[in-house]
């Protein structure tokens, strides 16, 4: 009692300092949250911080004092509030501040001259410095999506002591499995891929940053020949199999290289997968799969279909996970919007309609390990991607969380559908249903039925038509392995000269 009477309750002007500007601050959230982070703000007064006031929808806390300062009205009045007292930032500190509310508070405080930033997910009241947490609002916080809860238990049960594998280790998802791997302390860790200078970032950030030592392998997922060395020499137990080309627009213009990377790359580890005894592969893909409208999605169709061949006939167990867009993936939407924000717009959207799933890396990640605990002899697996987001909204927020006004200081353009999107995307075909799994938010496809023979043929048929460029017989073939593609079909033979295509040494039935 005696310390708060001396220190927190000594008036502002004896702690303030005499020099320097004043931070007048306004705290939304009048609860436990904000009352604890306003405590800090006067016990700082002296680093020129001033509590101007809360702001709280709960009308039975209008006008209260708490900790020297009053609730001054509810959130509709942040307006006025922010000019009247000349407040210089605002900190959202309620703890269930996500997706809609936040989406309200951040349109609400569009055009006014204070900062926004907001309280952490954890704990606050167990922070000593609970002003240095502060951070500012992300689209993360926009999606609303609840913490993820995996079993480590059954992770570290599959995944410690093994020889894993990740190819594609070096891009968005791959770096980051290998980050949520590292935890289940393997005897191995190998990253896979084919651009040397990603590979090298991923194996000087486990070292600097978690003191863990990873192999690095150079190697394209085309080449048999030096695949199969790999797996002769380094024996990887667990796979994860993430490396694929995934830019829809680009693999629209080189079809050829959307089957030999996707289809032909699957095909040689799954083998090989199969030959070297391996216990779990893993492969990821995409929503796009369903239903395909472009030949990246029907790629990682055909991809599905290759796993579940092998599953039908190997000892090895494969499952495949299925989810939607990640956010701040290379090349995708956020990085995009967020550069063009950078450069003053304008921002563009292809339709005021386009709605997307969205996770984040983590998320998405932590869950395909998790998937992978969970076994399955060619299973699907699905991941709970939430509510679908509108492109247009994400747009708007993402001006708003730069401090700027959409339609006023940043333009967003309307440029129509690339070749080959959807405005919705799937996650299941009309075939499909779906059965629940050991874990809330992941979630098993009833598996297609399927040839081996007819399937393998096929394959064998569109990895030829591909490594020639006879783009006709490639789609036509892509077509008949994927009745519900739906995407551009030619009515020209276009081949392509060049050298001898890449060796892809693979056994025939």
């Amino acid at each position: 009692l005696s310390y708060r009477v001396v220190v927190d309750e000594r008036p502002a002007s004896l702690r303030s300092s005499s020099n320097g500007a004043l931070r007048r601050i306004l705290i939304v959230g009048a609860g436990v949250r904000g009352v604890s982070l306003a405590r800090e703000i006067r016990r700082r007064a002296s680093d020129g911080l001033q509590l101007v006031g809360y702001l709280d929808d709960d009308p039975g806390k209008h006008h209260l004092n708490l900790q020297g300062a009053p609730v001054l009205g509810s959130l509709s009045q942040v307006r006025e509030i922010v000019t009247q007292c000349s407040v210089d930032e605002i900190i959202i500190a309620i703890s269930t501040a996500k997706g809609e509310m936040l989406r309200n508070i951040i349109a609400r405080c569009e055009d006014l001259p204070a900062k926004l930033r907001i309280t952490p997910e954890f704990n606050i009241l167990d922070v000593d410095d609970q002003m240095r947490t502060l951070r500012d609002v992300s689209v993360e916080d926009l999606l609303g999506r609840p913490a993820v809860r995996v079993d480590e238990r059954a992770i570290v049960a599959y995944l410690e002591g093994e020889r894993v594998l990740v190819t594609g280790g070096g891009g968005s998802i791959g770096s980051e499995l290998v980050r949520q791997i590292a935890a289940a302390r393997p005897a191995e860790l190998m990253v896979l891929g084919h651009g040397e200078n990603s590979i090298f970032e991923i194996e000087q950030e486990m070292l600097r940053d978690h003191g863990v030592r990873v192999r690095g392998l150079i190697a394209d997922v085309r080449d048999y020949d030096r695949l199969e060395r790999l797996f002769e020499r380094h024996r990887p137990t667990v796979v994860f199999h993430a490396a694929a080309h995934k830019h829809v627009p680009l693999m629209e213009a080189n079809p050829e290289e959307a089957i030999t990377n996707n289809v032909l790359g699957t095909r040689n580890l799954a083998r090989l997968a199969s030959h070297f005894g391996v216990k779990r592969f893993v492969m990821i893909s995409s929503d796009k799969a369903v239903n395909p409208t472009n030949v990246m999605g029907a790629s990682k169709r055909i991809a599905e279909l290759i796993i579940q061949v092998e599953a039908s006939i190997s000892r090895t167990m494969f499952a495949m996970v299925r989810f939607g867009n990640v956010l701040g993936s290379r090349g995708s939407v956020v990085p995009t919007m967020r550069r063009q924000i950078e450069q003053g717009g304008p921002v563009t959207v292809t339709d005021a309609d386009a709605v997307r799933y969205f996770m984040t890396i983590p998320e998405a990640s932590q869950l395909v390990v998790q998937a992978g605990a969970l076994g399955g002899n060619g299973a699907i697996y699905l991941l709970d991607m939430g509510n679908p987001v509108r492109i247009l909204d994400l747009a708007r927020d993402m001006i708003r969380l730069s401090g700027l006004t959409p339609d006023k200081d940043i333009a967003i353009h309307i440029i129509g559908l690339r070749p080959g999107e959807k405005l919705v995307e799937e996650l299941l075909t009309t075939e499909e249903g779906t059965t629940v799994t050991r874990h809330e938010r992941i979630f098993a496809a009833a598996p297609s039925e399927i040839s081996v023979v007819e399937v393998n043929r096929g394959i064998d048929r569109l990895i030829d038509a591909a490594e020639q460029g006879n783009t006709i017989e490639l789609y036509k073939l892509l077509k008949n392995l994927c009745p519900t593609y739906t995407g551009f079909m030619p009515d020209t033979v276009v081949v392509h000269a060049g050298g001898a295509p890449l060796s892809h040494r693979v056994a025939r039935e």
